[in-house]
C-alpha cells in the first residue's frame, strides 16, 4: 500500500476529516501568500528501560495533529492542533490569515514528486512484542557481566516510532510519508577498586527492530560499549595544550556537524548571522575537503523520502575541494535568497514550524591510510569518539569532549587519555585539515540534532582526519 493510501486510512477514514473541504480551506487560507502548507502528523512511539537488572521504565505514546503554515515574505503564520477535524483547522486558519495583511504574493510552485521510498515503512511497534522486547534488554544485561567480572551497572534501552505524515498545499497537490524509526543503546559500568568508568554504543535507523535485536546486532553493541569502558579504565589524565589532533572516522563527524554543519543552513545565512555568510565561492576549507548533505542515504537516520514540506531529499555538495559551493534551505528561504529548496525543510512534529536542518552530513574520502595519517603525528592526540559539546554559529567557536581518545607519540598510538576537550573555531579548523583518509564512515544511527527548541534525528560521518594544532583542554601536563 502506497504512502499516500495509508495515511488516506489515517486521517480520512479513521479521522474523518473532509479530503474536499480541506482543499478549499488550504486553498483559501494561502491565496495571497508565497508559500504554506497544511501538515498532518500521526505517530506512534515506545522506549523501554533496563537497568540494575530490572526493567526501569516502559513508555507509550500515540499523538496525532495538524500545523496550518502561510508564509507572506519573511513572515509566518502558524497555528497547531491535536485536533484533528475540519472546524480545528478553520479555527486555524482565521489566525494564519492574519500573516497576510497587506501582502499580496503568488503562492510558489510545488514541489516535484518524491522519489523511491527509502525505507521499509513497517511499523517497528506491531512487528515484536512487549515481552520480548524485555526479555531481550535481561539477556542484554546478563550477557555484558557474564563478559568481565569489572562490570559493575548496565543499561540498555529499546525505543521505535512509527510517523505518517501527510502535506496538503494550494492547487490540490498532496504528499505523503512513512517514517520508521528505532535505536538501541547499551551503557556498562567497571570498575577496579575505587575507580569506576563507563561506555556506551548506540545503533539505529530507519527499519524495524530486527537489525538491532538480532544476536550479532545486540551482542556487538554490549561488546563495544564494554570495550571503551575497559580503555577508560586504564586511561590517564589528557594533555593540555596546542597540538595535532586526529579525528577518528564515523561519529567524529558530529564535530563537523555542529561546528560547520549549522553554518551552512539557510536561515543562518540569509540573516548573514553566520560565519560563512557572503563567501559563497571562495575557499573555506583546506584543498581536498568536500563535505556534502545527503538526505537520500536508505535506511539512514537522517534520511527521508521528503521533507517536513514535501520537497524531496537530496545530495546537497556544500564544499567541493575546500570551496563553498551551496547552503541547506528550506523554500522561504531559499525564495529569499534566489535559491532552490534542497529538501532540507524539517520541523520536530506538527507543533513546529519547519525550518532549515540537516540530514546526513558527511565528509567524502581522500586518499590517505589511516597509518599513514597517525604517522604524521610527533606527538598529538587520536580522538575516536566523542561525547556533548557546545558551538556558537556566529563565531564558529566550539568546546568538545572527547569521550575515547589517545596520545599519539612518535608516530604511534599511546595511552588512552580522560578528560580531553577539543577547543576551536569551526570556519578555522576547516583550512587546518592537513590530511584526509580512505576510510570515510558514517555514524552507527543515534544522532539528534536541537535548535530553536526543536529535536531531530540526523546521521554523520567522515574519515579519518588530520587538524594542525588544535587547543586541548585537559588535566594532565
Amino acid at each position: 500500500m502506497s504512502a499516500l493510501a495509508q495515511t488516506d486510512a489515517l486521517f480520512f477514514d479513521r479521522a474523518g476529516l473532509d479530503l474536499a473541504a480541506l482543499r478549499r480551506q488550504v486553498d483559501d487560507t494561502l491565496a495571497g501568500a508565497d508559500d504554506g502548507e497544511l501538515f498532518l502528523e500521526y505517530r506512534q512511539s515506545e522506549s523501554l528501560a533496563f537497568d540494575d537488572g530490572r526493567l526501569k521504565s516502559a513508555a507509550f505514546d500515540t499523538s496525532q495533529g495538524f500545523g496550518l503554515r502561510a508564509v507572506a515574505g519573511e513572515s509566518v503564520g502558524y497555528a497547531h492542533s491535536t485536533d484533528l477535524s475540519n472546524a480545528a483547522v478553520a479555527r486555524a486558519a482565521a489566525t494564519v490569515r492574519a500573516v497576510k495583511a497587506g501582502h499580496s504574493g503568488s503562492v510558489a510552485s510545488a514541489p516535484a514528486a518524491g522519489g523511491p521510498g527509502l525505507y521499509t515503512d513497517a511499523n517497528p511497534l506491531g512487528l515484536m512484542s512487549f515481552e520480548d522486547k524485555v526479555k531481550l534488554l535481561a539477556e542484554i544485561d546478563a550477557y555484558a557481566r557474564a563478559k568481565d567480572a569489572r562490570v559493575r551497572q548496565v543499561m540498555a534501552s529499546l525505543s521505535g516510532e512509527w510517523q505518517a505524515v501527510q502535506i496538503l498545499r494550494a492547487g490540490g497537490q498532496r504528499l505523503a510519508d512513512i517514517r520508521p524509526l528505532v535505536r538501541l543503546n547499551v551503557s556498562v559500568v567497571v570498575g577496579e577498586g575505587d575507580r569506576q568508568e563507563s561506555g556506551s554504543f548506540g545503533t539505529g535507523g530507519r527499519f524495524a527492530f530486527a537489525r538491532v535485536v538480532s544476536p550479532e546486532g545486540w551482542r556487538a553493541a554490549v561488546d563495544e560499549a564494554l570495550r571503551q569502558a575497559l580503555v577508560n579504565l586504564r586511561s590517564v589524565p589528557a594533555p593540555a595544550g596546542e597540538m595535532q589532533v586526529v579525528l577518528g572516522p564515523g561519529w567524529p563527524g558530529i564535530l563537523l556537524h555542529e561546528a560547520i554543519g549549522h553554518g551552512l543552513e539557510g536561515d543562518f545565512n540569509r540573516k548573514k548571522t553566520s560565519a560563512f555568510s557572503g563567501l559563497m565561492g571562495q575557499r573555506i576549507a583546506s584543498p581536498g575537503v568536500t563535505v556534502v548533505d545527503d538526505g537520500t542515504i536508505a535506511d539512514r537516520r537522517g534520511s527521508l523520502t521528503i521533507d517536513d514540506e514535501g520537497t524531496a531529499t537530496r545530495r546537497t555538495v556544500l564544499i567541493e575541494d575546500g570551496r563553498l559551493t551551496g547552503y541547506m534551505q528550506d523554500r522561504q528561504n531559499a525564495r529569499l535568497m534566489g535559491m532552490e529548496p534542497t529538501g532540507n525543510g524539517r520541523r520536530q512534529s506538527f507543533a513546529h514550524h519547519p525550518m532549515p536542518r540537516m540530514t546526513n552530513t558527511v565528509m567524502m574520502p581522500g586518499t590517505h591510510p589511516r597509518e599513514e595519517i597517525l604517522a604524521r603525528v610527533k606527538r598529538g592526540l587520536y580522538a575516536v569518539n566523542f561525547g556533548g559539546g557546545q558551538v556558537d554559529i556566529t563565531s564558529g567557536k566550539f568546546v568538545f569532549s572527547a569521550s575515547e581518545a589517545y596520545l599519539i607519540e612518535d608516530g604511534r598510538v599511546g595511552p588512552p587519555v580522560k578528560g580531553a576537550m577539543l577547543i576551536g573555531n569551526g570556519p578555522d579548523a576547516l583550512t587546518r585539515v592537513e590530511m584526509i583518509g580512505d576510510d570515510t564512515a558514517l555514524d552507527p544511527g543515534v544522532g539528534t540534532c536541537g535548535k530553536d527548541g526543536q529535536g531531530v534525528p540526523v546521521g554523520v560521518g567522515q574519515p579519518t582526519l588530520l587538524i594542525d594544532r588544535l587547543t586541548v583542554g585537559g588535566t594532565g601536563g
